[in-house]
């Protein structure tokens, strides 16, 4: 099974620390835990966000389109990245999570990653 751990940390703690030292032990605790997920060869795709202000949201309201500059989410903990991961059941996935430096600060939420669609129903195949 596929599962998503996504990385939540309020915005101050996700880049690293401004101090050599704190800033070498935050990559450091990061760099181990891609590395062992890597090794075990759980880890199927991830990657860092860029900050929060970066994003754009987008809603369709009375079929128009809003756009909004930001997050939508007014929230104390912000997404920083994501894994997806492939094992074998939520208890694994957990486990995973749990050695996340982000849940010593923040959370990591998993979830399941949807199947895809059958072929039939894929866009592009005249079904």
């Amino acid at each position: 099974m596929q599962f998503m751990l996504m990385f939540y940390n309020e915005p101050a703690l996700l880049n690293p620390p401004a101090d050599e030292a704190s800033r070498q032990a935050w990559m450091g605790s990061w760099m181990a835990y891609i590395g062992a997920m890597r090794q075990s060869g759980v880890a199927v795709n991830g990657h860092g966000l860029q900050p929060p202000h970066t994003a754009t949201t987008v809603r369709i309201r009375s079929e128009k389109r809003q756009v909004q500059d930001g997050p939508f989410a007014d929230t104390k903990e912000m997404l920083g990245g994501y894994y997806v991961i492939e094992v074998r059941d939520l208890d694994e996935a957990l486990a995973w999570a749990a050695r996340c430096p982000a849940a010593l600060t923040g959370s990591v939420e998993v979830r399941p990653v949807m199947a895809p669609p059958p072929q039939a129903m894929q866009p592009g195949t005249g079904a």
